[in-house]
This record gives structure tokens, sequence and C-alpha cells, in this order.
């Protein structure tokens, strides 16, 4: 009884009766007023009050509908904060998981854990510079192997000598790494993509390849690239240092292509030992270049380079036919001590002249005016 005396319908149509009543009354009182206009007169002024009733009821609702509508949104950002949280947690697992495998002794373990850290890079964004800096760790760890003993590239199809079985399969699961690099890596013309840092320092490497790969800060320093390197059509968006690659013992580098490159920093390949030809063809040398020290001890290309900044080498030696007529000369060129082989020809820049010395050697010299 007491719910029904508070119910606000009950009083809004006691109200509406009451105004009904009153507004007919008091116009009934006019002699000039018809009984009909009268009722009709305070059937408007009952009605506007149920009509207010009505507008309040349907405010009403609509708040109540907007709160259910928030706490629907809360409810389901909590479900996705939730969903998060447990493929973060599932991720994380299996992260930790794939790295504990690489220790494992059987060769197919270590590439299934290998595979592992690639899907996950390639599930989840934030763990690609992670799972590329433990690919890096992997390959840094000491490797020796027979076909790495006598010479940087095997000539014509001349097999590579045989390992032991643990060493083969080594060998297996390290060229699995280097496939997986390239391939997590953003390709070199993709837009809005970042580049990722790779440090390689005194890795043993063989038939590696990330041509036409965007990269960011590439370290290389005193390792050793067997037989083909290819990181021709590349994209480097960090500086990039080979100091003393190929210089160590059963660390030496063989074909080395990187032509039509692009360095937008510094490019350091000061005290570089390349045993094979090397290519530079049509590649872009943005910011400070160096080849302090370097030997080449075949050939060297460098037609149609492109120089932004300096350009080193000083001390550098080049045994074999080079090509070095740039498309665009550096701002400024050292070359100090610098050799070539007398008995080749060599393309060499308009204002470059070679001057043969009294022992025999022959050096790089630019032409004074």
């Amino acid at each position: 009884m007491k719910r029904t005396l508070r119910s606000p319908l009950l009083w809004t149509f006691v109200a509406s009766l009451v105004l009904l009543l009153a507004v007919g009354g008091w116009l009934l009182t006019d002699p000039a007023t018809s009984r009909s206009e009268a009722l009709k007169t305070g059937g408007i002024a009952g009605g506007a009050i149920v009509a207010l009733y009505a507008l309040w009821l349907n405010d009403r609702r609509r708040r109540v509908e907007e709160r259910r509508q928030e706490i629907e949104r809360q409810r389901q950002e909590l479900e996705l904060r939730r969903a998060d949280q447990d493929r973060d947690r599932i991720s994380d697992e299996r992260f930790a998981k794939a790295v504990e495998l690489l220790g494992h002794d059987a060769d197919q373990v270590r590439v299934g854990a290998l595979h592992a850290l690639a899907g996950l890079a390639r599930g989840r964004a934030v763990y690609t510079q992670t799972v590329l800096d433990i690919l890096c760790s992997y390959l840094r760890r000491p490797f020796e192997h027979p076909r790495y003993a006598d010479t940087a590239k095997l000539p014509g199809n001349t097999p590579p000598k045989e390992g032991s079985e643990v060493q083969d399969q080594e060998l297996q699961v390290r060229q699995t790494a280097q496939r997986l690099i390239g391939e997590l890596l953003p390709a070199a013309d993709s837009e809005g993509t970042r580049g990722y840092d790779l440090d390689l320092t005194g890795a043993v490497l063989e038939y590696f390849d990330l041509s036409d790969r965007k990269i960011g800060k590439l370290l290389l320093r005193y390792g050793g690239l067997y037989n083909s390197t290819n990181l021709s059509g590349c994209v480097f968006l960090g500086p990039v240092y080979l100091t003393g690659a190929g210089t160590k013992e059963k660390k030496r580098i063989g074909f080395f292509r990187c032509s039509g490159a692009k360095f937008t920093q510094r490019a350091w390949f000061s005290g570089v030992q390349f045993s094979e030809d090397v290519e530079f063809d049509g590649t872009v040398f943005a910011g400070e270049t160096s080849f302090k020290d370097s030997v080449f001890a075949k050939n060297a290309v460098f037609a149609r380079a492109e120089f932004g900044k300096t350009l080193d080498l000083r001390r550098a030696r080049f045994e074999g036919f080079s090509d070095l007529k740039f498309r665009k000369a550096p701002v400024s060129v050292s070359l100090y001590n610098t050799t070539v082989e007398p008995g080749r020809d060599h393309e060499l820049p308009a204002d470059w002249v070679v001057e043969t010395l009294p022992d025999g050697r022959a050096r790089l010299t630019v032409m004074a005016g």
C-alpha cells in the first residue's frame, strides 16, 4: 500500500485530475465560458501534467540506458585488458621456453626454438627487436668448421669440407638463424616501418643475405663473412660498422655484394680485409665514409657510387682491378698512401692519377688545381 502511495504515476493522475477540476471549475464561474470550453481547457491543463510526466520518464529511461551502456563499455574494456594480460603472459611463457630450448643438445630442438621466437616476433611486433637480439647473440657464439680453414670463398662448384656431426648440425642451426633474421627485417621500400638494430660483432656467417631489407644500426666488427654476403639494395637507417672484419684468423670475407644500397649515416669499413671481389655499384653513402687501412685483395667496384660527405681511403690497398668512377664525388677525400696494383688498369675520377713510386709500388693522388 505504501509503495502504491509513493508511485509517481498515481500522483501524476491525481494532479492531472485536480488540475482538470480546478481549471474547469474556475472557468465555469465565468458566464461567458460554456461548459464544453471549460471542460476542454481543464483537460488540456490536466494532459500537460501527464505529458510532463512522460517527458520525465523518458529522460529517466535515457539516463538509465546511458549508465547501462557505460557499465557495458567498462566491462568490455576490462575483458580486453584481461585478454591482453593473458596474451602477454602466454607470450612471455613461450618466449622464456624458446630461449631455454636454445641450449638444448638436439639441433632440431634448437631450430624449433628459433622458429618459435620468430613466430612470436611476427605475431607481436613489440618482441621483434628482442628476438633479433637473441638471434644475433646466438650467431655471435664461437663457431669453427673445417670449411672455413682454407679460403673465404669456394671456387666454382667445389664442395665444402665436411665437419664432425656436431659441427654440421650446428651449421644448419646457424644458417636457420641467419635466414630468420632476413625474414624478420622489413622490406627496404616499406613505408612507416622502423629499422631494427643488428649486433653481429665477431660473428662467423656464411651466405649471409639481407638484400633489399631495412636495417637500423649494423655492427659487424671483426666478423667473418664466408663464401658470399649480399647487402645489395639495403637501406641502413643507422650507422654501420665493419671495423676490422675479415682480419682475424678463421674470420675472412668472401664475395661482398653491396650494390644499390643506401647508408644514411656513417659507414665505417676501416681496417677491413676483403679476400674476394667487392661490389658497391650505385651505392649511396650519405654520411661520413671510411675505408681507411682496408685491403681489397681482388676486384673492387665503386662505379656510380654517390657520396654525401667525406671519404677516407688512407692506407687502403687495391690489389686487383678497381673501378672508382663515382657518380657523385665526396666533399673531400683522403688518399694518403692509398696504393693500387701498378700492372692493372683502373677506372678513376677525372682528377685522380696513379703515381708510380721508386720501389715499384703505385699510389693514388689527386691532381693539384
